[in-house]
């Protein structure tokens, strides 16, 4: 069965969904130690969450790129990744999907979280024919994020660099099998269609 190119995937259950970060350790051990993020961790910047671990090895280098070599798995609440997606604007203008240019920079100046739908990867980091979600959170997500609908917080990094030299060896089947299990996440379609521009469009 083929994947739909915008369809969001994630590792859940009945309450939480798992989104992925990377941070240096001064940022990332804390918060894997403590379950929450720190106070230096700044709420009132924009913060990126990636439901695919693939991407998201993809963008830290499997926790080897400067700043990035602390790999996270955050647990958070459904009710939040969906009071979040629910409340987004696309980060690039869509002819088609916004009326005009200047619709689209007033959706984006006043929305809490913003998605971006970048190629996903496969264990080797090639792209494939469908799209990861990034979602970006600001403002009153991102002080939500941290103080509110984070459940759980654990340091994946030991695993990234596993999967990493699994992959540098050739095992790939060993490396996929120790991959977390992301599904198509359940929501209605209407409450992301204003995320779901057409493929010949992005």
């Amino acid at each position: 069965m083929s994947i739909p190119p915008f369809q969001i995937r994630a590792r859940y259950t009945d309450t939480t969904v798992t989104v992925y970060q990377a941070y240096a350790p001064a940022i990332g051990v804390p918060a894997a130690c403590e379950g929450r993020f720190p106070a230096s961790w700044k709420r009132e910047r924009m913060t990126w969450i990636k439901p695919s671990i693939l991407w998201m090895m993809y963008r830290c280098g499997w926790g080897r790129k400067a700043n990035q070599e602390t790999v996270l798995a955050v647990e958070i609440t459904r009710e939040g990744f969906e009071w979040a997606l629910r409340r987004s604007a696309l980060s690039h203008y869509r002819p088609g999907l916004h009326s005009d240019r200047d619709a689209w920079k007033r959706e984006l100046r006043t929305a809490p979280a913003r998605v971006q739908w970048d190629p996903e990867r496969d264990l080797r980091m090639n792209p494939l024919a469908y799209r990861s979600l990034q979602l970006g959170l600001s403002g009153e997500a991102s002080r939500r994020y941290a103080d509110e609908w984070t459940v759980s917080i654990t340091d994946v990094t030991p695993l990234a660099h596993e999967l990493r030299e699994l992959v540098s060896r050739g095992e790939l089947d060993t490396a996929a099998a120790l991959l977390p299990r992301e599904r198509p996440y359940p929501i209605a379609d209407r409450a992301i269609a204003h995320l779901r521009p057409a493929q010949s469009r992005i």
